[in-house]
């Protein structure tokens, strides 16, 4: 039986050409048993007709906040309670941008902001409005209220130009939708700690060594670790992010203070995930008051000394040993020195990807990635880091139990 079945989901339609995939989205939900009412806005009712939708649903379709006939039992609000997933598809970059700004001017919108269901949105548009600062910035602000972001796939689209921003195919969405409703604690009864973002190096009270990791894709997969069940532990350098839910938090600066909890962590844990981008040295001292520039010299000279490698040190442990996770960030030759660092740091397993590669690696929300481990290669297409944390928290869970 599908972890569809009898499930209550709101299909909210924007506007977009996207939105005839939606008919054949209607069908597939209800052929696994799903109870689908749509939500139509002005925009997509120049697209497709409400007919279509309330032949192939069974229901009749919602278009209107302000409808009398359903407000007088104040209809909105009880297809806002009814509902246990709101998926948005197609999500035009106007509809996610009223979502990031809260607003509620159509029935679509105010469902959203009234319900406690849990809200997918599955983006289309123009690759160029897609890759437009301001739509970066909603997308960004609606994952971090926990809103599912499927998508958006890549290639041709209607107006000629090729990129992101391909609503996902049907088949690919009811795949999303299904994983939202199956139970999968993968990690249930385990302990995992997970290091995240980066580390600076104190030069004196005012300036530091440090990177460009965000902490993206080490908060995605302790968040995503939590929800298989696992009991969390993030490890967390210098980044603004909030604490994904049910996960410990312990907050660090330097890559010697990082050390420090990751070696409590590691006491305590079965699996440990060194997502963090440490840096590799510190300066040699750190002046106790800010360095003054000589207006007389043209160069000057930093001593810098080597950081701990925290993970190989975890891998290196003959007690208490956890199933050890490190990362490889590279810029050339990236399978290559990922096995290298894999056979050389003892590691159980090893998850690389090109940090030079545009729209992907640091401070990106996509990413993709190779996972390799002693007896092979699996590479993961280019994902959110969400989706993709998903995946590697799946593949880390499989590793495990096979040990």
């Amino acid at each position: 039986m599908s972890s569809l079945a009898d499930k209550r989901i709101l299909l909210g339609i924007s506007g977009g050409i996207a939105a005839y995939k939606s008919a054949d989205l209607v069908r597939r939900l209800k052929e696994r048993g799903a109870d689908v009412r749509v939500v139509m806005t002005a925009g997509a009712q120049e697209f497709v007709r409400p007919m279509t939708y309330q032949a192939l649903s069974g229901n009749p379709v919602h278009t209107d906040l302000l409808d009398p006939a359903a407000e007088a039992a104040m209809g909105h609000i009880e297809l806002a309670k009814w509902a246990e997933l709101i998926l948005i598809a197609p999500a035009s970059a106007q509809l996610m941008a009223k979502l990031a700004a809260g607003m509620a001017d159509d029935l679509l919108t105010t469902l959203c902001l009234a319900s406690e269901a849990t809200l997918a949105i599955a983006p289309a548009m123009n690759q160029a409005m897609w890759r437009h600062p301001a739509t970066a910035a909603n997308t960004e602000t609606l994952h971090t209220r926990g809103t599912r972001i499927w998508g958006p796939d890549a290639g041709s689209q209607a107006c000629g130009d090729v990129g992101p921003g391909r609503m996902l195919e049907p088949d690919a969405l009811v795949a999303e939708a299904e994983s939202l409703f199956r139970p999968q604690q993968h990690l249930a009864g385990k302990r995992v700690a997970v290091t995240a973002g980066p580390t600076r190096e104190a030069l004196d009270p005012v300036r530091f060594l440090s990177n460009h990791s965000s902490g993206k894709m080490g908060f995605a997969l302790a968040a995503a670790a939590q929800r298989a069940g696992a009991e969390v532990t993030l490890i967390a350098g210098p980044v603004n992010r909030p604490t994904p839910p049910g996960v410990k938090r312990v907050d660090v600066i330097g890559a010697l203070e990082m050390r420090d909890a990751a070696e409590r962590a590691a006491d305590l844990c079965d699996i440990f995930i060194a997502a963090a981008a440490v840096a590799d040295f510190r300066p040699e001292k750190t002046s106790g008051q800010k360095i003054k520039k000589k207006e007389d010299h043209e160069r000057e000279s930093l001593a810098l000394v080597k950081n701990p490698d925290i993970v190989a040190g975890i891998a290196a442990r003959e007690k208490l040993r956890p199933f050890t996770v490190g990362f490889a960030a590279e810029t050339e030759k990236v399978l290559e020195h990922a096995r290298g660092k894999l056979a050389r740091k003892h590691l159980d397993l090893i998850i690389a990807n090109d940090v030079s590669a545009a729209d992907s690696g640091f401070d990106s929300d996509r990413n993709a990635v190779t996972v390799i481990d002693r007896s092979g290669s699996c590479e993961l297409p280019p994902a959110l880091k969400t989706e993709l944390a998903e995946q590697l928290i799946e593949l880390i869970a499989d590793r495990v139990s096979t040990q």
